[in-house]
């Protein structure tokens, strides 16, 4: 009995550092999704930091990436800027194995 209680235990800090990894991935790819737009709207360095926290918040709104896209996409054409829907998944792709290779890199 005490090996079953033992491995449910084990499966249960496995999902949390699972899950707090993925939150943590995707706050940082949100992040530099926001830098990278920023940039193309040709924000400044305070516009750029509170854009980047709104890109963050945006994640909230809905599961999934479906909020942080809608966010982008309508603030980066608002700002006239040439960039598809598929130009934003592409860079989320892009943001997302980057994101992970940082946080890999401080652990």
């Amino acid at each position: 009995m005490t090996d079953f209680r033992d491995r449910e235990r084990a499966e249960e800090a496995k999902f949390a550092f699972d899950e707090e990894n993925a939150f943590k991935i995707a706050a940082r790819r949100n992040r530099l999704l926001g830098e990278w737009a920023a940039g193309l709207m040709n924000l400044t360095e305070e516009e750029t930091d509170a854009y980047k926290k709104a890109v963050v918040q945006a994640d909230f709104e809905e599961a999934g990436d479906e909020d942080v896209i809608r966010k982008l996409l309508g603030d980066l054409t608002a700002a006239d800027c040439d960039v598809s829907e598929a130009d934003i998944r592409a860079k989320l792709e892009e943001m997302t194995i980057e994101a992970k290779r940082q946080l890999l890199s401080e652990n």
